[in-house]
């Protein structure tokens, strides 16, 4: 069973989710600090590279099975035309501001 967006915990990892399944690019951009990272499996990459690619440009989706960690770690299945449905994981830093300093995910 999933966990509708609105009943994250988190009020920043539920804003994050929303904009992508809204395909909101500038709501999104607007929920980061302005020297936000991110990491896939692992890897540092380059978040606005990433997010077009990832997410933006390919009707990204997210769908949470479960939070932890006060809403600040997720479980998802991730849908993105390029590579179908896959498990995942997203782990949030989130600052005194309530803005997103970075965000990890990868397979889970």
């Amino acid at each position: 069973m999933t966990i509708q967006p609105a009943k994250l915990s988190d009020p920043a990892v539920r804003a994050f989710v929303a904009a992508v399944n809204a395909h909101d690019r500038e709501a999104f951009l607007s929920l980061l600090s302005d020297d936000a990272t991110m990491s896939d499996d692992g890897s540092d990459r380059d978040l606005t590279e990433w997010i077009d690619r990832e997410i933006f440009l390919s009707n990204g989706h997210l769908d949470v099975d479960n939070e932890s960690q006060g809403g600040r770690a997720l479980v998802a299945h991730y849908r993105n035309d390029a590579w179908g449905e896959m498990r995942t994981r997203w782990s949030f830093t989130v600052d005194d501001d309530g803005r997103i300093t970075r965000f990890e995910t990868g397979q889970a």
